[in-house]
């Protein structure tokens, strides 16, 4: 059993013992907690708190114990019901209430859920925040209502609300779409995708749809990742029909992977690059994603001759960044969207659309915009240490070793050489160093990782 507390929310295993899992205890915990921190700091006049929630199996019980819960704590519940996540943001707004609370693990496997904490812009509490209700939550000090203050609960639907805003993006060319007569394949693994990515294709001139795992049953027919290793069928249905192109979403839908029309995988990292590059022909600007993600969006971004920005690891942290910044695009290598026109989160929604409006603007294959842009690959490796080693210390010292060069510590230690990177980054939950690295050859990425790996591991005797 796993229950892991953090600044992004609380993610665990379904069931166990108290402090095991999420269970029904701890859930009641974590939101009387989250509802206390509302209380005292949202001041917007609402008393509404916005609750949606993916098609995971433990969604019903997640869902009916988080909005009890935020009614005997005095508040009104909007209960979305089936909703992806950045449908759930939108809908904060919409709605004009103090908060949000979304069910899902994202993309972990079926036995895990999730409460992930808005705040009343529809956005992700910071790390100043989020500290504070796990502080409140430890400390058990909950005021619950009396009688006549409990709340109410109110049932709403947002999909087609969520759509029509994605609609009226000024980018989204609806009529260009409608004329390229696209066909669609989709892999929205038994989730809510099911749902709303039909709905949207074809409200943008998408008809035809092959649809894979559209079933919102919960029943994760292969690892909910979108990671090339797991969408083997999808490939398969794009060789396999006339299709232009493949997307796949997680379970909560803020994650979009693209599937080129021969098969083959566009690469998570590059869901980004190719709508920052669409975005930036249109409303040149600033672009942000974090230290970990690839290059070749800075490289897009200085074609245009605007600046590309890095941020700390984090959707809180890109959306802070982006902000600051003014950026006209952002997000991370995962396949997150953050588009400011529409709101600050990732939305595959947005993605989706976007993207087919870059590709009915390119009139080129999906494999062929692919290939116009940088070529990169990313090595993904760790470095295990014994739990007394000082972690600190050694990035510290890994700093010093490589100061020649451009260096970034507002996460972890990022080097900048002049044609590879390499990000090292302390877990927060295991005794280990992550070490992503990046080059023009995976040899290239592996060996780079290879020799700081080398160098950890020497200062870690």
């Amino acid at each position: 059993m796993a229950l892991i507390k953090s600044i992004s929310g609380i993610r665990g295993t379904i069931g166990g013992k108290v402090g095991e899992g999420l269970n029904p205890l701890d859930t009641v915990k974590f939101v009387s907690a989250y509802a206390t921190f509302i209380r005292e700091t949202v001041k917007n006049g609402s008393n509404s708190i916005v609750v949606g929630r993916d098609a995971r199996i433990s969604g019903k019980m997640m869902e009916q114990v988080v909005i009890g819960t935020l009614m005997g704590m005095g508040f009104d519940v909007v209960n979305i019901g089936l909703a992806t996540t950045p449908t759930t943001e939108l809908a904060v707004t919409m709605e004009q209430a103090c908060g949000g609370i979304i069910l899902t693990a994202s993309h972990n496997p079926k036995q895990w859920n999730a409460l992930k904490l808005l705040n009343e812009n529809g956005e992700f509490l910071n790390a100043k925040e989020g500290e504070i209700v796990l502080q409140i939550a430890e400390s058990e000090k909950f005021n619950f209502a009396h009688i006549d203050h409990i709340g109410k609960v109110s049932e709403k639907d947002y999909t087609d609300a969520h759509i029509q805003a994605v609609l009226n993006l000024s980018l989204v060319d609806v009529e260009a779409i409608k004329a390229a007569d696209f066909e669609v394949s989709i892999d929205c693994v038994n989730s809510v995708g099911g749902i709303v990515i039909p709905k949207l294709l074809k409200a943008i001139g998408v008809n035809k749809i092959n649809e894979l795992y559209c079933t919102p049953n919960g029943e994760f027919p292969h690892n909910p990742e979108p990671l090339p290793e797991h969408l083997v069928d999808i490939s398969t249905m794009m060789k396999t029909t006339t299709s232009n192109v493949g997307f796949v979403v997680d379970p909560d839908v803020d994650r979009l992977a693209i599937i080129c029309e021969n098969g083959e995988m566009f690469g998570e990292e590059y869901t980004l690059v190719a709508v920052a590059d669409y975005i930036l022909k249109h409303t040149p600007g600033n672009t942000v994603s974090n230290l970990s993600s690839s290059r070749a969006l800075r490289d897009i971004t200085r074609k245009y001759g605007c600046e590309y920005y890095a941020s700390a690891v984090g959707e809180v942290n890109v959306t802070t960044k982006m902000k600051a910044v003014g950026a006209v695009i952002g997000g991370e290598g995962n396949g997150g969207i953050i588009y400011p026109a529409s709101h600050y989160g990732r939305d595959a929604l947005v993605g989706i659309a976007l993207f087919l409006s870059h590709l009915a603007f390119e009139r080129k294959k999906v494999s062929e915009i692919r290939a116009s842009y940088p070529q990169y690959f990313i090595a993904k490796q760790k470095v295990e240490l014994t739990p007394n080693i000082n972690v600190d210390a050694i990035l510290n010292a890994v700093k010093e070793k490589y100061n020649q060069y451009d260096v970034t510590d507002i996460d972890g230690v990022k080097i900048d050489f002049p044609d590879k990177w390499v990000h090292l980054r302390k877990s927060n939950t295991e005794p280990i160093i992550r070490v992503y690295s990046e080059a023009q050859t995976m040899k290239e990425a592996e060996d780079i990782g290879g020799e700081v790996m080398a160098v950890i591991k020497q200062l870690a005797k």
